[in-house]
């Protein structure tokens, strides 16, 4: 059996290279780490601008679906306590979008992404609804359907802040940690 030593002598017996590096290294070195920081805070900008241009986007497409269903029934054309559900439900989709759209950044792009594709589904599930609705003669079943569709993009939404500042929450504590 090796003693520690051994082992911490035969560590040190190893020949090392202590040549210092050619002329220009370290410049050559920071020149490099400058063209990196650039191409990011470029990239950065870019993505900025493409999820804002994506978020007003879906904000409208929400807004210009709720609007234009002229296929089906609303949940407001039901009756007056429906038409106050939905306007309750509209406004807090609308508010919690708004809160994401402004907490979107590079980390959290693609989980974002996948929740508004998943919200994409939903809303084309509630214009399905409101076919069934007109057709059914306003059956409660499918107001009931509707009602929790409009809850179920409020969960994903509610669901994203969450993981959003789990994620901002995380990333604090491991500088926290590394600093």
């Amino acid at each position: 059996m090796h003693s520690p030593e051994s082992k911490f002598d035969k560590l040190f017996e190893q020949d090392f290279d202590f040549s210092e590096p050619t002329i220009g290294h370290f410049n050559r070195f920071e020149k490099r780490l400058q063209e990196q920081n650039n191409s990011k805070s470029n990239t950065n900008s870019s993505w900025k601008w493409i999820s804002i241009a994506a978020s007003i986007a879906l904000i409208f497409g929400i807004w210009f679906g709720q609007s234009t269903t002229s296929n089906g029934l609303e949940l407001a054309d039901v009756s007056p306590k429906m038409e106050e559900t939905q306007t309750y439900f509209t406004s807090l989709i609308r508010s919690e979008i708004e809160k994401v759209n402004s907490e979107k950044n590079a980390d959290n792009q693609t989980m974002i992404n996948d929740a508004f594709v998943q919200l994409d589904k939903l809303e084309r599930h509630y214009e399905d609804l409101t076919i069934e609705l007109k057709n059914s003669n306003a059956d409660k079943r499918i107001i009931f359907a509707m009602i929790s569709n409009f809850q179920q993009r409020a969960e994903v939404l509610q669901n994203l802040l969450e993981q959003i500042e789990n994620n901002k929450q995380l990333k604090t504590t491991t500088y926290e940690n590394f600093s």
